[in-house]
C-alpha cells in the first residue's frame, strides 16, 4: 500500500492548552519534527496585543508555516439572537484581517443550535450559511481561504455528517475549503464518508479517540485505522495539523506517524 510519505514534511502542531503560554514551546517545534504551527485564536494564543510581536519574532527566527484556527468560544454562526450573530461575524472578520499577515488558511467551526435553534432549525441553518458567506467575502479581500471543519458527535452542533458539510460549502456559493478532522469523524463513524470528499480537503487535523467522544489523544492511542486514513489521502498535498493536548503528545504523534510512513 502506497502511503503519502511526503506529508512528514507538511506537519503542523496545534495545542489545546489554550491557557498556557505558547511562546514557551513554539521555538522547539522544528526540533521535534514540525514544520508549521496552527495558532488557535483563543486564550493565550489570541492574535492580539503583545502576541502579534511574539508571533512575528517566531516567524523571523524559524521556518514555521503558520495557519490559524478561528475563535469559537461564545460565537455562533447559527445564532437566532441577531446581535450575537452580528458580533460573531465581526470577530471572525477581525481575526481574518489580523491572520492575513501570517497565513492564507484559516479553519472555522460551523454554527450550533441553541434551545430556540432546535425549534427553528431552518432559520438557524440559513443564518449559518449566510454567516459563512460573509466571512468568505471578507477572506477573499485579504487573500485568505476559509476552511470549514467537520464536527464531533454532539447533537447541537452543525456539520457532523459528510453530506451536511458538503451542502453547507455548496450553499455558501463562495470559495471555501474543508478542514477534515479525522478524530471528529471517528466519533460520528463517518471517516469513510469524508474520504469520498477528499477533493475538497484544503486542510486536515489528526488526533485519536475511541469513537465515543472527542478526546484528542495522541495518534495510535485510540482506535482510528490510520493506515486506511493515510491511504485515503495519498494524493493530498496540503498541511496536516496534529492537534494535541501537550507538546509531548504532539511529539509522540510525529514519531508514530514517522514509523508508519517510513516503515
Amino acid at each position: 500500500m502506497d502511503l503519502p510519505r511526503h506529508l512528514l514534511k507538511k506537519l503542523s502542531f496545534s495545542s489545546l492548552a489554550l491557557v498556557n503560554d505558547p511562546f514557551d514551546w513554539a521555538y522547539e517545534l522544528e526540533d521535534i519534527g514540525f514544520s508549521g504551527w496552527e495558532i488557535v485564536h483563543e486564550g493565550k494564543q489570541r492574535l492580539k496585543g503583545d502576541n502579534i510581536k511574539k508571533i512575528r519574532d517566531i516567524i523571523e527566527a524559524t521556518d514555521l508555516a503558520i495557519t490559524v484556527h478561528m475563535p469559537f468560544s461564545d460565537l455562533n454562526f447559527a445564532s437566532l439572537n441577531h446581535p450575537i450573530w452580528e458580533e460573531t461575524i465581526r470577530q471572525m472578520g477581525e481575526c481574518i484581517k489580523t491572520a492575513s499577515e501570517f497565513t492564507d488558511i484559516v479553519t472555522v467551526h460551523p454554527g450550533s443550535l441553541s434551545p430556540l435553534g432546535f425549534q427553528m432549525r431552518d432559520i438557524a441553518w440559513s443564518n449559518n450559511v449566510e454567516g459563512l458567506r460573509k466571512i468568505c467575502d471578507i477572506a477573499q479581500d485579504y487573500g485568505v481561504t476559509v476552511c470549514l471543519e467537520n464536527m464531533p458527535n454532539m447533537e447541537h452542533i452543525l456539520g457532523r455528517q459528510a453530506l451536511e458539510v458538503l451542502g453547507i460549502m455548496e450553499l455558501t456559493e463562495r470559495k471555501i475549503g474543508c478542514t477534515f478532522d479525522v478524530g471528529h469523524a471517528n466519533t460520528t463513524r463517518t471517516i469513510d464518508d469524508f474520504l469520498k470528499l477528499k477533493e475538497h480537503f484544503t486542510h486536515i487535523h489528526f488526533h485519536d479517540n475511541f469513537g465515543i467522544k472527542d478526546e484528542h489523544l495522541q495518534m495510535g492511542a485510540g482506535n482510528i485505522n490510520w493506515q486506511k486514513v493515510l491511504a485515503g489521502i495519498c494524493d493530498y498535498d496540503g498541511r496536516i495539523v496534529i492537534e494535541a493536548r501537550s507538546v509531548e503528545e504532539g511529539k509522540n504523534s510525529v514519531e508514530y506517524l514517522s514509523r508508519m510512513l517510513e516503515g
